[in-house]
Protein backbone atom coordinates (compact mmCIF):
# COMPACT_ATOMS: atom_id res chain seq x y z
CA UNK A 1 0.00 0.00 0.00
CA UNK A 2 2.79 2.43 0.49
CA UNK A 3 4.43 1.71 -2.13
CA UNK A 4 1.65 2.30 -4.12
CA UNK A 5 1.31 5.74 -2.20
CA UNK A 6 5.17 6.31 -2.53
CA UNK A 7 4.97 6.66 -6.49
CA UNK A 8 2.43 9.09 -7.16
CA UNK A 9 3.29 11.35 -3.93
CA UNK A 10 3.69 14.99 -4.67
CA UNK A 11 4.74 16.73 -1.75
CA UNK A 12 5.94 20.65 -1.11
CA UNK A 13 7.91 21.51 1.71
CA UNK A 14 7.88 25.32 2.82
CA UNK A 15 10.20 26.51 5.29
CA UNK A 16 13.21 29.32 5.76
CA UNK A 17 15.60 26.76 7.28
CA UNK A 18 17.98 25.29 4.37
CA UNK A 19 19.74 22.57 6.10
CA UNK A 20 16.01 21.11 6.81
CA UNK A 21 14.60 21.37 3.82
CA UNK A 22 17.40 19.72 2.31
CA UNK A 23 17.49 16.63 5.15
CA UNK A 24 13.95 16.21 4.52
CA UNK A 25 13.90 15.97 0.29
CA UNK A 26 17.12 12.97 1.37
CA UNK A 27 14.69 11.51 3.50
CA UNK A 28 11.24 11.65 1.30
CA UNK A 29 12.74 11.81 -2.26
CA UNK A 30 13.02 7.83 -1.62
CA UNK A 31 9.22 7.82 -0.27
CA UNK A 32 7.25 10.21 -2.70
CA UNK A 33 7.54 10.77 -6.02
CA UNK A 34 8.00 14.33 -5.91
CA UNK A 35 9.52 16.59 -3.19
CA UNK A 36 9.57 20.44 -3.94
CA UNK A 37 11.59 23.02 -1.50
CA UNK A 38 10.72 26.40 -0.98
CA UNK A 39 12.41 28.99 1.50
CA UNK A 40 10.39 31.77 0.69
CA UNK A 41 6.44 31.91 1.77
CA UNK A 42 5.44 34.73 -0.71
CA UNK A 43 6.46 32.56 -3.61
CA UNK A 44 3.44 30.02 -2.34
CA UNK A 45 0.81 31.44 -4.52
CA UNK A 46 2.68 31.26 -7.73
CA UNK A 47 3.92 27.86 -6.83
CA UNK A 48 0.25 26.38 -6.58
CA UNK A 49 -1.10 28.28 -10.01
CA UNK A 50 1.26 25.96 -11.53
CA UNK A 51 1.60 22.67 -9.66
CA UNK A 52 -0.49 20.53 -7.57
CA UNK A 53 0.85 19.17 -4.05
CA UNK A 54 -1.01 16.18 -2.72
CA UNK A 55 0.37 17.44 0.45
CA UNK A 56 2.34 20.80 1.94
CA UNK A 57 4.52 20.95 4.89
CA UNK A 58 4.14 24.92 5.93
CA UNK A 59 6.50 26.14 8.70
CA UNK A 60 4.56 28.28 11.59
CA UNK A 61 7.22 30.68 12.06
CA UNK A 62 9.30 32.67 9.60
CA UNK A 63 12.15 34.93 10.11
CA UNK A 64 9.79 38.23 10.38
CA UNK A 65 7.58 36.09 13.10
CA UNK A 66 9.81 34.09 15.53
CA UNK A 67 7.26 31.97 17.86
CA UNK A 68 4.06 33.31 17.35
CA UNK A 69 3.27 31.12 14.34
CA UNK A 70 0.77 33.63 13.22
CA UNK A 71 2.61 33.57 9.74
CA UNK A 72 2.68 29.99 9.35
CA UNK A 73 -1.80 31.19 10.46
CA UNK A 74 -1.90 33.39 7.72
CA UNK A 75 -0.25 31.26 4.84
CA UNK A 76 -2.33 28.36 5.57
CA UNK A 77 -5.28 30.61 5.12
CA UNK A 78 -4.02 31.92 1.78
CA UNK A 79 -3.47 28.13 0.48
CA UNK A 80 -6.87 26.98 1.49
CA UNK A 81 -7.86 30.06 -0.61
CA UNK A 82 -6.05 29.25 -3.56
CA UNK A 83 -7.01 25.92 -3.18
CA UNK A 84 -9.79 24.38 -0.51
CA UNK A 85 -9.18 20.93 -1.11
CA UNK A 86 -5.39 21.48 -0.11
CA UNK A 87 -3.96 19.57 2.77
CA UNK A 88 -1.57 21.09 4.94
CA UNK A 89 0.53 20.04 7.68
CA UNK A 90 2.24 22.39 10.01
CA UNK A 91 5.49 22.41 11.55
CA UNK A 92 6.95 24.14 14.38
CA UNK A 93 9.67 24.10 17.04
CA UNK A 94 7.88 25.54 19.00
CA UNK A 95 4.47 23.86 19.73
CA UNK A 96 2.10 23.04 22.09
CA UNK A 97 -0.93 21.68 22.52
CA UNK A 98 -2.70 24.80 22.10
CA UNK A 99 -1.04 25.64 19.37
CA UNK A 100 -1.81 22.52 17.66
CA UNK A 101 -5.54 22.45 18.43
CA UNK A 102 -5.67 26.47 17.16
CA UNK A 103 -3.80 25.13 13.92
CA UNK A 104 -6.60 21.97 13.42
CA UNK A 105 -9.30 24.78 13.77
CA UNK A 106 -7.78 27.16 11.24
CA UNK A 107 -7.79 24.31 8.55
CA UNK A 108 -4.75 22.42 8.76
CA UNK A 109 -4.72 18.48 8.83
CA UNK A 110 -2.13 17.75 11.05
CA UNK A 111 0.58 19.40 13.08
CA UNK A 112 4.46 18.05 13.69
CA UNK A 113 7.02 19.38 16.06
CA UNK A 114 10.67 19.61 14.72
CA UNK A 115 13.23 17.74 15.01
CA UNK A 116 10.54 15.26 14.13
CA UNK A 117 11.22 11.30 13.89
CA UNK A 118 11.26 10.09 10.15
CA UNK A 119 8.94 7.60 11.04
CA UNK A 120 6.57 9.88 12.67
CA UNK A 121 6.54 12.14 9.87
CA UNK A 122 6.10 9.42 7.11
CA UNK A 123 2.69 8.27 8.78
CA UNK A 124 1.68 11.39 9.18
CA UNK A 125 1.79 12.16 5.17
CA UNK A 126 0.85 8.79 4.79
CA UNK A 127 -2.62 9.92 6.41
CA UNK A 128 -2.53 13.18 4.87
CA UNK A 129 -2.61 12.23 1.57
CA UNK A 130 -5.29 9.37 1.95
CA UNK A 131 -7.16 12.66 3.01
CA UNK A 132 -6.65 14.87 -0.29
CA UNK A 133 -7.56 11.69 -2.19
CA UNK A 134 -10.89 11.57 0.15
CA UNK A 135 -11.61 15.35 -0.62
CA UNK A 136 -11.03 14.90 -4.40
CA UNK A 137 -13.31 12.22 -5.02
CA UNK A 138 -15.81 13.82 -3.08
CA UNK A 139 -14.99 17.48 -5.34
CA UNK A 140 -15.34 15.36 -8.09
CA UNK A 141 -18.92 13.51 -7.05
CA UNK A 142 -20.04 17.13 -6.25
CA UNK A 143 -19.15 18.60 -9.97
CA UNK A 144 -20.26 15.78 -11.35
CA UNK A 145 -23.75 15.34 -9.48
CA UNK A 146 -24.13 19.28 -9.84
CA UNK A 147 -23.55 18.96 -13.82
CA UNK A 148 -26.09 16.05 -13.60
CA UNK A 149 -28.57 17.58 -11.95
CA UNK A 150 -27.58 21.02 -14.42
CA UNK A 151 -28.07 18.93 -17.95
CA UNK A 152 -31.14 17.43 -16.27
CA UNK A 153 -32.77 20.41 -15.72
CA UNK A 154 -31.58 21.94 -19.04
CA UNK A 155 -33.01 19.89 -20.93
CA UNK A 156 -36.22 18.85 -19.45
CA UNK A 157 -37.47 21.28 -17.02
CA UNK A 158 -40.41 20.35 -17.66
CA UNK A 159 -42.25 17.65 -19.29
CA UNK A 160 -43.47 18.32 -22.90
CA UNK A 161 -46.87 17.78 -24.19
CA UNK A 162 -49.65 18.98 -23.43
CA UNK A 163 -51.89 16.29 -25.19
CA UNK A 164 -55.32 14.72 -23.45
CA UNK A 165 -53.29 11.64 -22.74
CA UNK A 166 -50.57 13.97 -20.80
CA UNK A 167 -52.87 16.05 -18.95
CA UNK A 168 -54.37 12.90 -17.49
CA UNK A 169 -50.77 11.87 -15.84
CA UNK A 170 -49.78 15.56 -15.25
CA UNK A 171 -53.16 15.52 -12.90
CA UNK A 172 -52.06 12.12 -11.36
CA UNK A 173 -48.25 13.98 -10.34
CA UNK A 174 -50.12 16.69 -8.91
CA UNK A 175 -52.32 14.73 -6.47
CA UNK A 176 -49.53 12.11 -5.52
CA UNK A 177 -46.62 14.40 -5.85
CA UNK A 178 -46.96 15.35 -1.64
CA UNK A 179 -47.38 12.15 -0.34
CA UNK A 180 -45.12 9.39 0.41
CA UNK A 181 -47.41 6.80 -1.72
CA UNK A 182 -45.43 4.43 -3.45
CA UNK A 183 -45.87 4.66 -7.24
CA UNK A 184 -45.45 2.45 -10.08
CA UNK A 185 -45.18 4.02 -13.85
CA UNK A 186 -46.26 0.98 -16.46
CA UNK A 187 -45.42 1.91 -20.23
CA UNK A 188 -43.21 0.72 -22.94
CA UNK A 189 -39.65 1.53 -23.70
CA UNK A 190 -38.57 5.62 -24.50
CA UNK A 191 -41.80 6.78 -23.02
CA UNK A 192 -40.30 8.77 -20.70
CA UNK A 193 -40.53 6.66 -17.14
CA UNK A 194 -37.80 7.93 -15.55
CA UNK A 195 -38.53 11.97 -16.29
CA UNK A 196 -42.16 11.10 -14.77
CA UNK A 197 -40.50 9.65 -11.44
CA UNK A 198 -38.00 13.16 -11.57
CA UNK A 199 -41.14 15.16 -11.35
CA UNK A 200 -42.76 13.14 -8.61
CA UNK A 201 -39.62 13.50 -6.69
CA UNK A 202 -39.37 17.55 -7.44
CA UNK A 203 -42.83 17.91 -6.76
CA UNK A 204 -42.85 16.28 -3.17
CA UNK A 205 -41.64 17.77 0.32
CA UNK A 206 -38.33 15.12 -0.24
CA UNK A 207 -37.38 17.26 -3.63
CA UNK A 208 -34.55 18.79 -1.26
CA UNK A 209 -33.29 15.33 -0.63
CA UNK A 210 -31.48 12.90 -3.28
CA UNK A 211 -33.13 11.06 -6.11
CA UNK A 212 -31.70 7.70 -6.97
CA UNK A 213 -32.12 5.68 -9.73
CA UNK A 214 -31.18 2.29 -10.31
CA UNK A 215 -31.85 -0.01 -13.32
CA UNK A 216 -32.52 -3.43 -11.75
CA UNK A 217 -32.32 -4.79 -15.82
CA UNK A 218 -28.60 -4.26 -15.63
CA UNK A 219 -27.62 -5.98 -11.91
CA UNK A 220 -26.54 -9.52 -12.08
CA UNK A 221 -28.35 -11.91 -9.13
CA UNK A 222 -25.50 -12.06 -7.09
CA UNK A 223 -24.76 -8.63 -6.93
CA UNK A 224 -27.94 -7.23 -6.32
CA UNK A 225 -27.56 -7.19 -2.07
CA UNK A 226 -24.63 -5.53 -2.29
CA UNK A 227 -25.75 -2.91 -4.51
CA UNK A 228 -29.03 -2.22 -2.90
CA UNK A 229 -28.49 -3.02 0.45
CA UNK A 230 -24.43 -2.18 0.66
CA UNK A 231 -22.00 -4.65 2.05
CA UNK A 232 -18.87 -4.55 4.91
CA UNK A 233 -15.49 -4.45 4.66
CA UNK A 234 -14.58 -8.76 3.69
CA UNK A 235 -17.80 -9.48 3.28
CA UNK A 236 -16.60 -11.01 0.07
CA UNK A 237 -13.74 -11.39 -2.40
CA UNK A 238 -13.73 -7.64 -3.37
CA UNK A 239 -15.13 -6.05 -0.76
CA UNK A 240 -12.18 -3.84 -0.05
CA UNK A 241 -14.55 -1.28 2.44
CA UNK A 242 -17.63 -0.84 3.83
CA UNK A 243 -20.62 0.20 1.22
CA UNK A 244 -23.46 2.14 1.60
CA UNK A 245 -26.60 0.30 -0.73
CA UNK A 246 -28.86 2.39 -2.96
CA UNK A 247 -31.67 2.30 -0.18
CA UNK A 248 -29.48 3.71 2.47
CA UNK A 249 -28.09 6.11 -0.01
CA UNK A 250 -31.70 7.23 -0.86
CA UNK A 251 -32.91 7.80 2.62
CA UNK A 252 -34.30 11.13 2.57
CA UNK A 253 -35.61 11.02 -0.75
CA UNK A 254 -36.64 9.26 -3.34
CA UNK A 255 -35.63 5.86 -4.73
CA UNK A 256 -36.59 5.06 -8.15
CA UNK A 257 -36.48 1.04 -9.55
CA UNK A 258 -36.30 1.03 -13.11
CA UNK A 259 -37.12 -2.15 -14.90
CA UNK A 260 -38.50 -3.57 -11.93
CA UNK A 261 -40.38 -6.18 -14.11
CA UNK A 262 -36.78 -7.95 -14.72
CA UNK A 263 -36.38 -9.41 -11.26
CA UNK A 264 -36.01 -13.40 -10.44
CA UNK A 265 -38.79 -14.09 -7.60
CA UNK A 266 -35.86 -14.94 -5.43
CA UNK A 267 -34.59 -10.78 -5.84
CA UNK A 268 -38.35 -10.05 -5.99
CA UNK A 269 -38.55 -11.99 -2.34
CA UNK A 270 -35.47 -9.40 -1.06
CA UNK A 271 -36.68 -6.69 -2.22
CA UNK A 272 -40.58 -7.28 -0.72
CA UNK A 273 -38.74 -7.97 2.42
CA UNK A 274 -36.88 -4.67 2.83
CA UNK A 275 -40.00 -2.42 1.36
CA UNK A 276 -41.93 -4.28 4.39
CA UNK A 277 -40.06 -3.87 7.13
CA UNK A 278 -38.24 -0.68 6.00
CA UNK A 279 -34.78 -1.65 7.45
CA UNK A 280 -32.18 -3.01 5.28
CA UNK A 281 -28.84 -5.17 6.43
CA UNK A 282 -25.68 -4.98 4.69
CA UNK A 283 -24.04 -8.08 3.04
CA UNK A 284 -21.77 -9.54 5.80
CA UNK A 285 -23.67 -7.87 8.75
CA UNK A 286 -26.03 -8.68 11.35
CA UNK A 287 -27.07 -4.93 11.76
CA UNK A 288 -30.56 -3.52 11.14
CA UNK A 289 -30.38 -0.06 9.12
CA UNK A 290 -33.59 1.85 9.21
CA UNK A 291 -34.50 3.51 5.54
CA UNK A 292 -36.47 6.72 4.94
CA UNK A 293 -37.33 6.22 1.00
CA UNK A 294 -39.71 7.48 -1.24
CA UNK A 295 -40.50 4.31 -3.20
CA UNK A 296 -41.07 5.02 -7.35
CA UNK A 297 -40.97 1.69 -9.78
CA UNK A 298 -41.35 1.35 -13.34
CA UNK A 299 -41.80 -1.44 -15.93
CA UNK A 300 -42.47 -1.84 -19.53
CA UNK A 301 -43.31 -5.13 -18.96
CA UNK A 302 -46.81 -6.48 -18.84
CA UNK A 303 -46.65 -7.11 -14.58
CA UNK A 304 -50.28 -8.12 -14.45
CA UNK A 305 -49.97 -10.72 -17.20
CA UNK A 306 -46.46 -12.02 -15.12
CA UNK A 307 -48.83 -11.93 -11.56
CA UNK A 308 -51.24 -14.09 -13.41
CA UNK A 309 -48.56 -16.61 -14.75
CA UNK A 310 -46.67 -16.92 -11.70
CA UNK A 311 -43.54 -15.26 -12.52
CA UNK A 312 -44.09 -12.35 -10.46
CA UNK A 313 -45.44 -11.91 -6.97
CA UNK A 314 -48.58 -10.26 -6.45
CA UNK A 315 -47.68 -9.06 -2.73
CA UNK A 316 -44.98 -7.29 -4.28
CA UNK A 317 -47.41 -5.51 -6.40
CA UNK A 318 -49.77 -4.95 -3.85
CA UNK A 319 -46.53 -2.40 -2.03
CA UNK A 320 -45.21 -0.69 -5.29
CA UNK A 321 -48.30 0.17 -6.45
CA UNK A 322 -49.56 2.18 -4.26
CA UNK A 323 -50.84 5.01 -6.89
CA UNK A 324 -50.17 3.31 -10.60
CA UNK A 325 -49.40 5.74 -13.22
CA UNK A 326 -49.66 5.07 -17.12
CA UNK A 327 -47.88 6.64 -19.51
CA UNK A 328 -49.32 6.35 -23.12
CA UNK A 329 -46.81 5.72 -25.86
CA UNK A 330 -45.66 8.66 -28.41
CA UNK A 331 -48.48 7.38 -31.04
CA UNK A 332 -51.07 7.86 -28.69
CA UNK A 333 -50.03 11.50 -27.97
CA UNK A 334 -49.97 12.46 -31.69
CA UNK A 335 -50.65 16.53 -30.62
CA UNK A 336 -47.40 16.30 -28.87
CA UNK A 337 -45.38 15.09 -31.75
CA UNK A 338 -44.69 19.02 -33.42
CA UNK A 339 -44.01 20.24 -30.09
CA UNK A 340 -41.39 17.31 -28.60
CA UNK A 341 -39.48 17.65 -32.30
CA UNK A 342 -39.17 21.06 -32.40
CA UNK A 343 -37.99 20.80 -29.10
CA UNK A 344 -35.03 18.31 -29.78
CA UNK A 345 -34.98 20.02 -33.16
CA UNK A 346 -33.71 23.48 -30.81
CA UNK A 347 -30.98 21.19 -28.68
CA UNK A 348 -29.40 19.51 -31.18
CA UNK A 349 -29.38 22.76 -33.56
CA UNK A 350 -27.22 24.35 -30.30
CA UNK A 351 -25.18 20.99 -29.33
CA UNK A 352 -23.91 20.28 -33.22
CA UNK A 353 -23.78 24.37 -34.17
CA UNK A 354 -26.06 24.00 -37.12
CA UNK A 355 -28.03 26.00 -38.54
CA UNK A 356 -31.08 23.91 -39.18
CA UNK A 357 -34.48 25.86 -37.97
CA UNK A 358 -37.32 24.38 -38.39
CA UNK A 359 -39.13 20.74 -39.63
CA UNK A 360 -40.98 21.38 -42.79
CA UNK A 361 -45.20 20.60 -43.07
CA UNK A 362 -44.77 17.41 -44.71
CA UNK A 363 -41.87 16.06 -42.45
CA UNK A 364 -44.14 16.80 -39.81
CA UNK A 365 -47.26 14.95 -41.07
CA UNK A 366 -45.14 12.11 -41.71
CA UNK A 367 -43.98 11.81 -38.14
CA UNK A 368 -47.46 11.81 -37.11
CA UNK A 369 -48.64 8.88 -39.81
CA UNK A 370 -45.62 7.15 -38.22
CA UNK A 371 -46.28 4.45 -35.17
CA UNK A 372 -42.62 5.70 -33.20
CA UNK A 373 -42.19 1.92 -31.73
CA UNK A 374 -39.11 3.37 -29.89
CA UNK A 375 -41.55 6.38 -28.70
CA UNK A 376 -40.02 9.69 -27.75
CA UNK A 377 -36.54 7.89 -27.76
CA UNK A 378 -36.69 7.47 -31.08
CA UNK A 379 -37.99 10.64 -31.96
CA UNK A 380 -34.92 12.21 -29.71
CA UNK A 381 -32.72 10.07 -31.98
CA UNK A 382 -34.43 10.52 -35.28
CA UNK A 383 -34.44 14.33 -35.03
CA UNK A 384 -30.50 14.36 -33.92
CA UNK A 385 -29.16 12.44 -36.87
CA UNK A 386 -31.58 13.93 -39.23
CA UNK A 387 -29.67 17.82 -37.81
CA UNK A 388 -26.13 16.11 -38.05
CA UNK A 389 -26.50 15.00 -41.33
CA UNK A 390 -28.96 17.51 -43.08
CA UNK A 391 -27.07 20.61 -45.56
CA UNK A 392 -30.67 22.75 -45.09
CA UNK A 393 -32.27 24.77 -42.47
CA UNK A 394 -35.60 23.00 -42.84
CA UNK A 395 -35.38 19.24 -42.19
CA UNK A 396 -37.62 17.26 -45.32
CA UNK A 397 -39.47 13.75 -44.64
CA UNK A 398 -36.08 12.07 -46.27
CA UNK A 399 -34.05 13.53 -43.90
CA UNK A 400 -35.66 10.87 -41.23
CA UNK A 401 -35.25 7.65 -43.39
CA UNK A 402 -39.25 7.26 -43.32
CA UNK A 403 -40.11 4.66 -46.33
CA UNK A 404 -41.74 6.77 -48.93
CA UNK A 405 -44.21 4.55 -49.81
CA UNK A 406 -46.38 4.55 -46.17
CA UNK A 407 -45.14 6.26 -43.35
CA UNK A 408 -47.14 3.98 -40.95
CA UNK A 409 -44.83 1.52 -42.25
CA UNK A 410 -41.59 0.36 -41.20
CA UNK A 411 -38.42 -0.12 -44.03
CA UNK A 412 -39.60 -3.31 -44.80
CA UNK A 413 -42.59 -2.81 -45.72
CA UNK A 414 -44.28 -4.10 -42.80
CA UNK A 415 -47.54 -2.59 -41.46
CA UNK A 416 -46.93 -2.13 -37.60
CA UNK A 417 -50.30 -2.91 -36.82
CA UNK A 418 -50.14 -6.57 -37.77
CA UNK A 419 -47.74 -7.24 -35.32
CA UNK A 420 -47.25 -7.05 -31.02
CA UNK A 421 -44.96 -4.33 -29.83
CA UNK A 422 -42.34 -7.20 -29.04
CA UNK A 423 -42.31 -7.93 -32.64
CA UNK A 424 -41.77 -4.25 -33.91
CA UNK A 425 -38.88 -4.23 -31.28
CA UNK A 426 -37.12 -7.12 -32.77
CA UNK A 427 -37.57 -5.84 -36.25
CA UNK A 428 -36.13 -2.80 -34.97
CA UNK A 429 -33.04 -4.32 -32.86
CA UNK A 430 -32.21 -6.41 -36.31
CA UNK A 431 -32.32 -3.54 -38.57
CA UNK A 432 -29.96 -1.24 -36.01
CA UNK A 433 -27.48 -4.53 -35.96
CA UNK A 434 -27.36 -5.32 -39.52
CA UNK A 435 -26.90 -1.61 -40.16
CA UNK A 436 -23.62 -1.54 -37.60
CA UNK A 437 -22.41 -4.77 -38.80
CA UNK A 438 -23.53 -6.30 -35.39
CA UNK A 439 -21.66 -4.02 -33.45
CA UNK A 440 -23.63 -4.14 -29.60
CA UNK A 441 -22.08 -0.42 -29.18
CA UNK A 442 -23.08 1.36 -31.41
CA UNK A 443 -26.30 -0.58 -32.01
CA UNK A 444 -27.29 -0.02 -28.17
CA UNK A 445 -26.88 3.82 -28.92
CA UNK A 446 -28.72 3.84 -31.89
CA UNK A 447 -31.69 2.37 -29.76
CA UNK A 448 -31.24 4.25 -26.63
CA UNK A 449 -30.47 1.35 -24.19
CA UNK A 450 -27.77 0.38 -22.28
CA UNK A 451 -25.49 -2.13 -23.90
CA UNK A 452 -26.87 -4.57 -20.72
CA UNK A 453 -30.20 -3.83 -21.89
CA UNK A 454 -29.94 -5.10 -25.31
CA UNK A 455 -27.71 -8.30 -25.09
CA UNK A 456 -31.26 -9.25 -22.64
CA UNK A 457 -33.32 -8.74 -25.75
CA UNK A 458 -30.82 -10.26 -28.17
CA UNK A 459 -31.13 -13.43 -25.42
CA UNK A 460 -35.13 -13.19 -25.37
CA UNK A 461 -35.86 -12.90 -29.18
CA UNK A 462 -32.79 -15.30 -29.98
CA UNK A 463 -30.95 -12.71 -32.33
Amino acid sequence: MNKQISKSGRILIVDDNEDLLKAAKIFLKRHFLQVDLEKNPEAIPSILSNENYDVILLDMNFTKDVSSGMEGYMWLERILEIDPSAVVVLITAYGDVQTAVQAIKAGATDFVLKPWDNQKLLATLHSAMKLRESKLEIKDLKSKQKHLHEELNNRFQDIIGQSPAMQKVYETIDRVAETDANVLILGENGTGKELIARAIHNNSSRSSGVFISVDLGSITETLFESELFGHVKGSFTDAKEDRPGRFEVASGGTLFLDEIGNLSQPLQAKLLTAIQNRVITRVGSNKSIPIDIRLICATNMPIYDMVAANTFRQDLVYRINTIEIYLPPLRERGDDIPTLANHFLDLYAKKYNKNTTKISDAAITRMDKYQWPGNIRELQHAVERAVIMSTSQVLQPEDFNFSSKNAGKDDDGVTLDQFHLEEVEKILIRKVLKKYNGNITQAAGELGLTRSSLYRRLEKYGL
